[in-house]
């Protein structure tokens, strides 16, 4: 299991304001970690902060910002000297008719799901290269392998998609010099992004275990090990894959 560990190591993790990014710290932090926590909400930061303990760094960035993007790597790599690995986890995405949606509201989907994920992971790969050592994690969807029909998350699966084919391809051209990547495909979890669209409303629940084969949602402590497993030694010969973990939503 010593494989699994991640001692002496620095994790930076988006999006660890809320849902899948507080679960993701904890269980690198578990792991053994220092955690770089990074999102807007600073006050949500510094409450995970003080909950984890020691081996922690807060730092608050916008990233639709370029500049924001660069300060939070510099500060990250400047605070613990080294990154060891990268989730890009912060996401964004609003339910709208793909006829409908205002293109002020897909250039935002698409800055947080695309462009912060591949200017971050061109950072901190320009440092992990130069060290022959790195694993970069993003987290895709189900919903950047299939579509998402009859809910209506066009700009979120473009997104996504995207995510998925940047994961096969900077696993594939940075692997021989030590660097991998690969990507989370989470199905249906309760966080902030789904509480109030599905989760809240008896149809929504009704439509997710209808749907997944496992006849329930996932439990935010389900994506430990398969976070764990690819920012790890143990997936040392794995880049540019997706693994789906979705109670067989993919599998249908």
């Amino acid at each position: 299991m010593d494989a699994f560990r991640l001692d002496d190591r620095v994790a930076l993790v988006t999006g660890a304001s809320s849902g899948l990014g507080v679960q993701f710290a904890r269980a690198l932090h578990g792991a053994g970690a220092t955690v770089v926590l990074s999102a807007r909400r600073a006050d949500r930061l510094e409450a995970l902060a003080d909950e984890l303990g020691d081996r922690v760094v807060v730092v608050p960035a916008d990233l639709t910002d370029a500049a924001d993007r660069e300060r939070l790597v510099e500060r990250a790599i400047g605070a613990t000297g080294v990154l060891d690995v990268l989730v890009n986890n912060a996401g964004h995405g609003v339910p709208t008719p793909a006829e409908e949606e205002p293109l002020d509201q897909l250039e935002l989907t698409l800055a947080v799901n695309v462009t912060a994920p591949y200017h971050l992971s061109q950072l901190a790969a320009r440092h992990m290269l130069e060290r022959g050592r790195g694993s970069i994690v993003n987290i895709a969807s189900i919903f950047g392998v299939v579509g998402s029909t009859p809910l209506k998350e066009a700009s979120y699966c473009v997104s996504k998609g995207a995510i998925v084919n940047m994961t096969r391809q900077l696993g594939a051209e940075w692997c021989r010099r030590g660097v991998r990547v690969n990507a989370i495909a989470p199905g249906w979890f309760p966080t902030e992004m789904t509480q109030s669209t599905m989760f809240d409303q008896e149809s929504g629940r009704s439509y997710i275990e209808r749907n997944t084969p496992m006849g329930r949602a996932g439990e935010l402590q389900e994506l430990d090990g398969p976070l764990l497993f690819l920012a790890s030694d143990a997936s040392s010969y794995v880049t540019g894959e997706v693994l789906a973990v979705d109670g067989g939503w993919l599998a249908r």
